[in-house]
């Protein structure tokens, strides 16, 4: 099978070419990123260098890839390419007679801004910790009313915890929220020993595979992962899933309150920084997603293999030849 995995340089897309490498398919791995220092172009089979998503080229540029390569199937490892893919899938997916796996523009703007997913929530009658635009002044002075501190305060469209701010007074928000715009003010969801982060695998109209992990943050990424039975959070993501209606994999993250309430404070519509993670427990997603896709295969939920898994840094040499060599033939 030759698969391509765009942004080799993201924590994301090395997250997928690792679960690649661990699956027992027969793959040719094609990876993508504009920087010819990123990892994952070191571990593919062949890879080639793409301009940056805003640039207006890169349409043209993923399109000339799709002709030369003619992929099984795409994985996207960004963020930022995601809405792209979903507004092309259906064009290219017939004209290159390949898969691409993304949900639909709809649900990528909803995962993509904080705000929409919690007003999301609130329609489909979802947990979900209490939240107001930071523009919203009479909003936030009744949250503040009622919900009292401490109040998260975050970039609506955002990641990696990065401008995520915990305020514990009026004085504390008032500064963290001066000069910024685009800001959603929430509800705590629940301390910090009690986050959890999840994968479903939703095709068909009906959830095929999910699995919840407990874990332990380091700079806004995963780096401790904690498998065990959680029917209840289970039942929850399945119920968040239906309501969204993704196409293939999901990552929903929420914390659990002192009263053992789920509520989810975000979604990824997409594989997860925790994919390589997921997969260590006997949950690939990945090759899941392929069998499915390219094989024709039904997903039956893995059994998940009880423990823990940690996070670690890796070191890799490269010298001048190896470097020259990514992107040519």
């Amino acid at each position: 099978m030759r698969i391509i995995v765009t942004g080799a340089g993201a924590v994301l897309g090395q997250g997928i070419i690792k679960s690649l490498r661990s699956s027992t398919l027969p793959l040719h791995i094609v990876a993508l990123d504009p920087n010819p220092l990123s990892a994952g172009l070191h571990w593919a089979d062949s890879s080639h260098l793409i301009p940056m998503a805003t640039d207006a080229d890169y349409e043209n540029r993923i399109e000339s890839i799709l002709e030369i390569e003619q992929p099984d199937a795409v994985l996207v490892g960004t963020d930022v390419e995601l809405a792209i893919f979903a507004k092309k899938r259906a064009e290219w997916e017939a004209r290159y007679n390949t898969h691409i796996l993304v949900s639909a523009e709809n649900v990528i703007e909803i995962a993509d801004d904080k705000y929409q997913t919690a007003q999301f929530l609130e329609k489909h009658g979802l947990s979900n910790p209490k939240s107001v635009r930071g523009e919203d002044t009479q909003a936030l002075r009744q949250l503040v009313e009622e919900i009292g501190f401490p109040l998260i305060v975050k970039p609506r469209r955002g990641a990696r915890a990065v401008g995520v701010s915990k305020v514990n007074s009026q004085s504390e928000l008032d500064e963290t929220m001066k000069g910024r715009h685009g800001l959603v003010v929430q509800q705590m969801a629940g301390a910090d020993d009690q986050e959890y982060t999840a994968g479903v695998l939703y095709f068909d109209d009906k959830v095929q595979a999910s699995i919840v992990l407990r874990r332990d943050l380091r700079d806004g990424n995963t780096y401790r992962a904690y498998s065990g039975d959680f029917p209840d959070y289970e039942k929850y993501v399945h119920e968040l899933a239906h309501a969204l209606k993704p196409y293939g994999p999901t990552n929903f993250q929420f914390r659990v309150d002192a009263h053992g309430v789920p509520r989810l404070f975000e979604i990824n519509a997409r594989f997860s920084g925790t994919t390589p993670m997921r997969a260590l427990f006997g949950f690939n997603e990945v090759e899941l997603c392929l069998r499915k896709l390219i094989m024709g295969e039904d997903i039956s939920p893995p059994s998940i293999r009880h423990g823990t898994v940690i996070r670690f840094l890796e070191e890799q040499f490269l010298d001048a030849g190896q470097i020259a060599a990514v992107g040519q033939p």
